[in-house]
């Protein structure tokens, strides 16, 4: 029982999460990983009330993630879901091990360049991926599991 799963995807509990990847890595539990998310209870609430009543889902910061597993590992098959590529190198940069990162919707903005049809950046999130893949962090793009993985250093 551990991590089975980590990826980044800006709409958090959706449709694919719940029906897909959750499936796939027979997925008990979901520690969503936002340090806005965690302070906003509305988004919160209508998160936790997103997800089946089969899943756990818990909502930190990554400092306090990082607290709470020291006291409490984990012992459930679990997904870490990022809105972001920068809560992902809070973690890493603390220590924390992730050696693969899914990154899903990252959907375009007035600031965000479009890299793949899901995928659009902006400068900052681009050089945190960077930062990322020379951590030797495996990084790949891939909406659902039946897509195709992109490695995300090929379009970045």
């Amino acid at each position: 029982m551990s991590v089975k799963f980590c990826r980044i995807d800006d709409r958090l509990i959706h449709g694919q999460v719940v029906t897909t990847w959750v499936n796939v890595h027979s997925i008990e539990q979901v520690i969503i990983l936002n340090e806005e998310v965690e302070k906003d209870k509305v988004q919160s609430n209508v998160l936790k009330m997103s997800a089946p009543s089969t899943i756990k889902l818990h909502i930190f910061s990554p400092e306090k993630f990082l607290n709470v597993i020291k006291k409490n590992p984990i012992s459930r098959n679990t997904m870490l879901l990022f809105s972001s590529p920068f809560d992902v190198e809070k973690l890493v940069n603390e220590g924390y091990e992730i050696p693969s990162l899914n990154v899903g919707g990252m959907r375009v903005n007035e600031e965000r360049k479009q890299y793949t049809r899901a995928v659009s950046l902006t400068p900052e999130e681009k050089a945190s991926f960077e930062r990322l893949l020379e951590k030797g962090i495996d990084i790949t793009i891939q909406m659902v599991p039946s897509d195709s993985k992109v490695k995300i250093n090929e379009v970045i």
